[in-house]
């Protein structure tokens, strides 16, 4: 048996993690009321909280689509992040990671494929999002640098929600139950700055609000986009990101050796 050096086996890795990513996202082109979904409820909620609730919502000078399109922007990343993890359970339900086990492929490429997959879907899906929020009237403000910077913390905050979902598809019994797992990434950005500023909100929630991991990353791309103040939120969107991603990952990893050597 040859034995491969670490940079061959680092390139090893790297092809099968392409093979398994394109293998992804062809069964993503093969499902595509995954992707209207992905799409569909982001926009839907655009829809409502502009043209329902926005008439109510008083959150300083400007229109309400400027200060709440992050937020959006930031649940349909949550949600589109959510479907890795039913995705990973189906596998794992239809037999799938045991037939790449007896495969010469790199054990870490079956998670990275997924991962990566959701990445380049959350982009796509979120880049659609602004295109109808632009055509609502949606008018940022930043230069072609922030811009950069916005979609780079939201790509990080899509990683770290892919990591954690690819645990959760691995921890589930079925892949409802992932699904019921997956729902806090939906939930959670609802109680943050995203529709409404947190100090609006009852003392004990706004204290949640602004302390949990949401609240900065969409106050720095809020602030990227539309020329708002930034303060410390970067520092603490990358830093929540990469704790977050950091955490999925070795669980990920745990979980996937745990179900491959039963």
């Amino acid at each position: 048996m040859t034995t491969l050096s670490p940079a061959q086996r680092t390139l090893r890795a790297a092809k099968d993690s392409g093979t398994m990513l394109d293998r992804n996202l062809r069964h993503t082109l093969r499902s595509p009321d995954t992707m209207i979904m992905t799409i569909a409820l982001p926009v839907l909620i655009l829809l409502m909280f502009v043209y329902v609730f926005g008439g109510a919502m008083d959150v300083g000078p400007g229109p309400y689509i400027d200060y709440v399109v992050p937020g959006i922007i930031l649940l349909c990343a949550g949600f589109g992040a959510g479907t890795t993890a039913a995705s990973i359970s189906t596998d794992v339900k239809d037999g799938i990671i045991d037939r790449f086990r007896t495969m010469d492929i790199a054990r870490s490429a079956v998670l990275t494929g997924h991962v990566a997959e959701s990445l380049i879907r959350n982009l796509i899906t979120t880049s659609l999002v602004m295109v109808v929020a632009v055509a609502l009237g949606f008018r940022p403000t930043s230069d072609p640098l922030r811009w950069a910077g916005a979609l780079g913390v939201i790509a990080m905050f899509v990683l770290a929600l892919s990591w954690v979902a690819a645990a959760l598809g691995l921890l589930a019994k079925n892949p409802e139950a992932a699904n019921g797992f997956s729902f806090a990434f939906t939930f959670i950005p609802y109680v943050s700055s995203a529709f409404v500023p947190p100090e609006s909100m009852p003392t004990w929630l706004h204290r949640f609000a602004e302390n949990q991991p949401v609240t900065p990353v969409i106050e720095t791309v809020r602030g990227l986009l539309m020329g708002t103040p930034i303060g410390d939120s970067a520092l603490l969107a990358v830093a929540w990101c990469a704790g977050i991603a950091l955490v999925g990952y070795l669980a990920a990893g745990a979980l996937f050796t745990r179900r491959t050597t039963d």
